[in-house]
């Protein structure tokens, strides 16, 4: 064979397939000639296996060494991202394990799929390299990285306990759970644990001893029985599906999981025995309490021949034959999620108390570490079920805020609890989408920003007054129903207001989370919230504002309690209309010291005057924006009379000074009706001319006023509607 090979033959057509089957089927001889010849070390062949890659999975560590003093890159990864390092793993190769340790590969490398050699170690069942990788620092319960498109589609998150027990290696499993401390309930991104995993049924299409060993174990090392497969069976279903009479029994003995529970075919574990014969299973079940009267058992167990003990059986435990029902029309409100509930309302679902749920990825609205969010029917009435292990302090947090706060406005309105076995429901009203969701729509333009803004400021005052912190705040939390009404969910962070000592501190941390938030939604979600820039980008529309705001939120006035700063800055410019921010403007130009006094005689002896007009005011030379018409048409006499003394009732404007521009507008407003035809059309609408000619003249204003506190003419707690 060595003869293909031989560098003396005739030249070849691709030198760099010539190098990596010399390495994987020639000698170290021919594979030494061909890199003395020239060849190139680190040359790539198809799906970029390199002459290590090929000397690793070959299992050669005399050529691996020849290739790493000749030059090989012992990082080098192959399509797919694996390392020579990942490769020894799979070939459970201590030496070369250690190798390429040495040389810096990293402990936890891991391919494009998530793959690291320690998993490799434990599909394959590489007991010796498992060992040796565990004492060199691999992470036992590290959960497969994949990138978020692979994670969308619910791929990723399985561990090497995971792997090990699918491959059926039963020596591996107890050795990562009893040696290497493994997790045993850690789960995948599909939600299935260790335990599910063994129930994997391989090409061969049979379950062997091993796995039926395999799962006894980890029940016996308290693996978590509630866990689902991606087909929505339960541990119960599968374990039926096995044949395995002796799992089915051990599972029932914990008494953890509902005996008629079903998959997402509707299929209870009952109705599986029967459909597969087992009577010895069957008759477990319907001793344990099987219900026997869902889904026409008797009809099921009819249709094969020889079944006769089944169904004296399912007779004997109270089995009828059952006519089958229309289905009663139920139309849901929930345009998002109407299919699915509509699904689940026509499906067998054992109850839990008031409510209707399966714990399935089709009907899951959220991931979350604990048990997820899921779409339900309370009472009927179509819900999200937060679920939480009822020993979670988080759960104890969420509920007793929930409980408190149910005559809220602002707040996710809590609809019920329902409990069992380990599991805590809550039960909450049904939103369509997140505010993160809402932004990423096409059409997301039906709410304002200050609208939604203005609905979390209320929601977080109002969290407040129940006495409660949320600590949470994010996109994420904030959720929008069917009919566009806005809530604050979340509350498992939430801390209670109590102490005086704390009582600030938690509001505080509450109110540096809506700093982000002002910015998020004024960007209407178009940079991440965790990316956000430090202020507000000036094309964004009242920027100025949203920057006070920002740093109203930041800096709190000293003047104002921590407790009511919230409720201040609920009145703050950024929530006024266009009539409020207009009517301000008038009522400061109506103020004596601007409306009558010369300007720059009583600059220095009136405190308006002199904050307004400060050296640094940006509308130095504001006449020239004002049409000249308008300009001319207010320092011309107002009436008939003033013809007599011409110079009596003029107005003069001066362009530097801030109080004649309010002084103008005040006087516009006062005297529009007798403007000439040919002002009125350049004016139209004194409101909308002004604000748009000056869009900044409102905020500062209200920020220079605000420094003297001189807030008169701002809406206020007691004076929400003065304008």
């Amino acid at each position: 064979m060595e003869s293909q090979y031989n560098h003396h033959n005739q030249e070849p057509a691709n030198t760099e397939m010539e190098l990596n089957n010399a390495v994987r089927y020639g000698s170290i001889e021919t594979v030494q000639q061909l890199l003395e010849d020239g060849g190139d070390v680190n040359s790539k062949v198809k799906d970029g296996w390199t002459p290590l890659h090929s000397a690793v999975q070959r299992n050669n560590e005399a050529i691996v060494y020849l290739l790493l003093r000749k030059g090989a890159d012992p990082h080098v990864k192959k399509d797919n991202g694996a390392t020579p390092f990942i490769l020894a793993g799979i070939k459970g190769n201590v030496n070369l394990l250690k190798l390429f340790l040495e040389k810096g590969s990293d402990i936890n490398e891991c391919d494009i799929n998530g793959f690291t050699a320690f998993m490799e170690a434990a599909w394959y069942g590489k007991e010796e390299a498992l060992r040796f990788l565990y004492e060199s620092g691999a992470d036992v319960n590290l959960g497969r990285v994949v990138d978020e498109e692979k994670k969308a589609l619910n791929k990723g998150g399985v561990t090497a306990l995971m792997d090990a027990a699918k491959q059926g290696h039963i020596t591996v499993v107890e050795a990562l759970v009893k040696e290497m401390n493994a997790d045993v309930n850690i789960c995948d991104n599909q939600g299935r644990n260790a335990l599910i995993h063994a129930f994997h049924i391989g090409e061969a299409k049979d379950w062997k001893k091993d796995k039926e060993d395999i799962v006894i174990f980890l029940l016996e090392h308290g693996a978590d029985v509630t866990k689902r497969d991606e087909s929505g069976k339960t541990t119960l279903i599968l374990a039926v599906e096995r044949q395995s009479q002796v799992v089915v029994e051990a599972i029932l003995d914990k008494n953890e999981v509902d005996i008629d529970d079903a998959d997402k075919n509707s299929r209870t574990a009952l109705m599986i025995a029967v459909e597969t014969k087992n009577y010895e299973i069957a008759k477990v079940l319907c001793e344990k309490g099987a219900r026997t009267d869902i889904g026409n058992l008797l009809e099921i167990a009819s249709q094969t021949y020889n079944n006769e003990k089944i169904i004296e059986l399912l007779q004997q435990f109270g089995s009828l034959h059952i006519s089958s029902q229309p289905m009663v029309k139920w139309k849901p409100s929930s345009i998002r999620w109407g299919p699915q509930l509509q699904d689940l309302y026509g499906r067998y679902r054992p109850m839990i108390g008031k409510l209707k749920i399966f714990q399935y990825a089709d009907f899951r609205i959220q991931r979350n570490s604990q048990g997820g969010v899921y779409l339900g029917l309370y009472d009927g009435e179509a819900v999200a079920v937060k679920i939480f292990c009822t020993d979670a302090e988080n759960a104890e947090r969420e509920k007793t805020c929930l409980e408190k706060c149910r005559t809220s406005n602002h707040l996710m309105t809590f609809c019920g609890w329902e409990e069992r076995k380990n599991c805590l429901y809550l039960c909450l009203s049904l939103c369509e989408r997140t505010l993160e969701e809402y932004f990423k729509m096409d059409d997301n333009a039906d709410m304002s920003s200050k609208d939604i803004l203005k609905t979390v400021f209320l929601a977080v005052k109002e969290l407040h007054e129940f006495g409660f912190g949320h600590q949470d705040l994010h996109p994420s939390n904030i959720l929008i129903d069917v009919t566009g009404k806005i809530f604050l969910a979340d509350f498992d962070k939430c801390r209670k207001i109590t102490a005086d000592d704390q009582k600030d501190h938690i509001i505080s941390e509450d109110l540096q989370g809506l700093r982000h938030l002002i910015l998020y939604i004024a960007m209407r979600g178009k940079i991440c919230f965790e990316a956000l820039p430090k202020w507000c980008p000036e094309d964004i529309a009242d920027c100025m504002e949203i920057d006070d705001l920002y740093r109203s939120l930041e800096l709190p006035d000293k003047n104002i309690k921590v407790s009511e700063h919230l409720g201040h800055l609920i009145y703050h410019p950024y929530f006024w209309n266009e009539a409020m921010k207009y009517g301000v403007l008038t009522k400061v130009g109506n103020e004596s010291d601007i409306k009558t006094r010369n300007t720059k005689h009583h600059n220095n002896t009136s405190e308006i005057l002199k904050v307004l007009n400060c050296e640094d005011h940006p509308f130095k030379g504001w006449t020239q924006k004002v049409d000249q018409e308008v300009l001319d048409s207010m320092v011309a006499p107002f009436h008939a009379k003033a013809k007599k003394n011409p110079n009596k009732n003029k107005r003069v404007y001066d362009e530097d000074c801030v109080t004649d521009l309010l002084k103008l507008i005040r006087d516009m407003d006062a005297h529009y009706s007798e403007k000439s035809e040919e002002v009125k059309n350049i004016v139209r609408d004194p409101q909308e001319y002004f604000l748009k000619l000056f869009p900044n003249l409102t905020i500062f204003v209200y920020q220079r006023l605000s420094s003297i506190k001189y807030d008169k003419h701002f809406p206020n707690a007691q004076h929400p509607s003065q304008l």
